[in-house]
């Protein structure tokens, strides 16, 4: 995309080539869609109009802007941190490197706990919702399910900041809490008298090997603290089973994201706690990984 290059017009069409064939070269996530994306912010119009403009060429000013998406998109910078936003369940969401990007296959957790809600659609349901980030989770629980009550929270205050504009984006009034804290280490006043009816998670799960494994527009530009869960990405999980029966109602339901390859290992944690019975396994359609697993509070165990 050099200036020195005079003989053919940088045209829309030219530009979404050239770019796609860079971001191939440097292999960067989504190819010809993120191009797509990129130049239709700098052109500050939708990405299905850049076909109506096939051979316009773009101002000088907005080819700076281009170039310098395109340059930070070719050292990995996450296509969404450049765009400051991300569709998940229908909705568009703010974020930033504070939080962790949200993707598809957790829209199998949120359509789950909506399903919960609207099987008790005559009774307000209480949920609490663990490392909310940027919030998609809790607010699109909140937006379909009109019973749903939710205290979202996150150990992070930069997250939280993301979260609010969400919330205020969403209109969502008092029906979603925004908390700082550490897990279920919650102030008593956010804490239902009977306990939470559902609690949802999608919490950190990436292990030590993992790591060094994850492409680098995940490991060195989202937020390790959404992403790291220990030596083997299970510290989380053992923190659910010992602390969330107190934070319960009766019967309360459990919701978690788990790695592609850890059903059997988070499972195994809340059997072998006599708090937690295990219910059943959920996956986004377009996942062919189970990446839910629902636990329900035992009702006999008098120490839950």
């Amino acid at each position: 995309m050099a200036d020195t290059e005079q003989k053919t017009a940088w045209t829309v069409g030219r530009l979404l080539d050239w770019t796609t064939a860079h971001f191939q070269q440097k292999s960067v996530e989504g190819g010809r869609l993120a191009a797509e994306l990129l130049l239709a912010r700098a052109l500050n119009c939708k990405k299905i109009d850049l076909y109506t403009r096939y051979n316009l060429e773009p101002t000088e000013e907005q080819r700076t802007q281009f170039r310098d998406l395109v340059r930070r998109a070719g050292e990995h910078v996450p296509i969404a941190y450049l765009l400051g936003t991300r569709e998940f369940f229908s909705l568009e969401f703010t974020v930033s490197p504070a939080v962790l990007i949200p993707r598809p296959e957790t829209e199998a957790l949120v359509q789950r706990a909506i399903d919960f809600c609207r099987q008790r659609q005559d009774q307000t349901q209480h949920i609490l919702d663990i490392g909310t980030g940027s919030g998609c989770i809790a607010i699109a629980i909140a937006r379909y399910a009109p019973n749903a009550q939710i205290v979202a929270v996150d150990i992070s205050s930069e997250a939280l900041s993301v979260a609010q504009a969400n919330w205020v984006r969403h209109e969502l009034g008092d029906r979603v809490r925004l908390v700082q804290a550490d897990v279920a280490a919650l102030p008593s006043d956010a804490i239902p008298a009977a306990g939470f009816d559902l609690i949802v998670s999608n919490p950190p799960y990436i292990s030590e090997p993992q790591w060094s494994e994850l492409p680098p527009n995940v490991r060195e530009h989202e937020p390790r603290t959404a992403l790291y869960g220990g030596v083997d990405g299970l510290d989380f999980y053992r923190q659910f089973a010992t602390e969330l029966p107190a934070r319960c109602s009766t019967g309360a339901i459990l919701l978690v994201e788990i790695g592609y390859q850890q059903q059997d290992a988070v499972r195994k944690i809340f059997c072998d706690s006599p708090n937690w019975q295990y219910i059943g396994s959920h996956r986004d359609r377009t996942d062919p990984h189970e990446r839910v697993l629902e636990f329900q509070r035992s009702v006999t165990n008098p120490s839950a």
